[in-house]
């Protein structure tokens, strides 16, 4: 048979998961394509592209989906069980398949495709038009990368996110060269870097710099936020960054807005999104062009 849709591989992928064990992808593969008996050209078929395979491809995508409504979990790069919700999905007895429709029962799968609003996928895609269709699976792409940044810089050491910071914020204009902003950059400590930057080439104007490598399931408090503004009157600035892996909390947001000093709150989520858009620990894998008529041509 041909190799099926990646909704067609939800289900069958979460209950290879069902004995709670640790289970790699590449096993992930040779399992459901025994369970589908996928011929080898059928394994073998490449994307358009040439890059991939479609069966990888397509599991892949399942994989993802699954986790971003968390009825799998990632244990570590490549590796996965099943989650509590994912057990109780298949305990269901009445749950024979899982696609989109179903997911879209689960907010972090919505807020994953940014279909909060519209959780009735199959209407949303049946009532889109083309240039609506790509525009919202550009975003999923980009969601997911920026989730596999994350996930990336976690694993890295403080001194490479010191060097990640100095990168980026050269790329986005500030700190003058590489090497100036290197050097302006304070000493890493365990959870991260500060240090005092350019806000122009010129160094017309300073600003002072805090970065947090925490983990995604911490938040960044008001506390901590008074601390490094606290810093900016020892330094005797009136601009500061603040940069985290994670979130920061409500009340951190709520008194940046209440004082004088301009403070900015980058955190994880815009981190990468600031990453994406400056080609910072990304590149371009596929660029597809997109032509409309010409009319000056065919002017006679």
């Amino acid at each position: 048979m041909a190799v099926p849709g990646y909704q067609d591989f939800m289900y069958p992928f979460l209950n290879q998961l069902k004995d709670g064990n640790e289970y790699k992808l590449q096993e992930i593969y040779v399992l459901l394509s025994k369970y589908f008996h996928l011929t080898n050209e059928d394994v073998a078929e490449l994307l358009p592209s040439g890059k991939q395979t479609l069966l990888h491809n397509r599991i892949g995508w399942s994989r993802t989906y699954l986790s971003k409504a968390g009825l799998i979990k990632v244990v570590r790069r490549a590796v996965f069980k099943i989650t509590d919700d994912g057990l109780k999905v298949l305990a269901d007895t009445s749950v024979t398949r899982i696609d989109n429709k179903f997911l879209s029962r689960y907010q972090s799968f919505n807020q994953f495709v940014n279909n909060v609003d519209k959780p009735n996928i199959d209407v949303v895609e049946n009532d889109r038009t083309p240039w609506e269709i790509i525009d919202h699976n550009y975003n999923i792409l980009k969601n997911e990368l920026q989730d596999m940044i994350l996930e990336k810089i976690m694993e890295c050491s403080p001194a490479f996110f010191e060097r990640l910071v100095v990168d980026l914020i050269v790329a986005m204009g500030y700190g003058g060269s590489v090497k100036e902003a290197g050097k302006a950059i304070g000493k890493s400590g365990d959870e991260g870097i500060d240090g005092i930057i350019k806000e122009d080439v010129l160094g017309l104007d300073m600003i002072y710099l805090q970065a947090k490598r925490w983990g995604i399931e911490s938040k960044v408090s008001r506390p901590e936020i008074q601390k490094f503004v606290g810093s900016l009157v020892g330094k005797k600035a009136s601009k500061g960054i603040f940069i985290t892996t994670t979130k920061f909390s409500k009340d951190a947001r709520n008194y940046v807005d209440s004082i004088d000093k301009r403070v900015i709150l980058i955190d994880g989520l815009e981190l990468t999104d600031l990453m994406f858009t400056y080609n910072i620990g990304v590149s371009n894998e596929e660029v597809y062009i997109t032509k409309k008529l010409d009319l000056d041509f065919f002017e006679e």
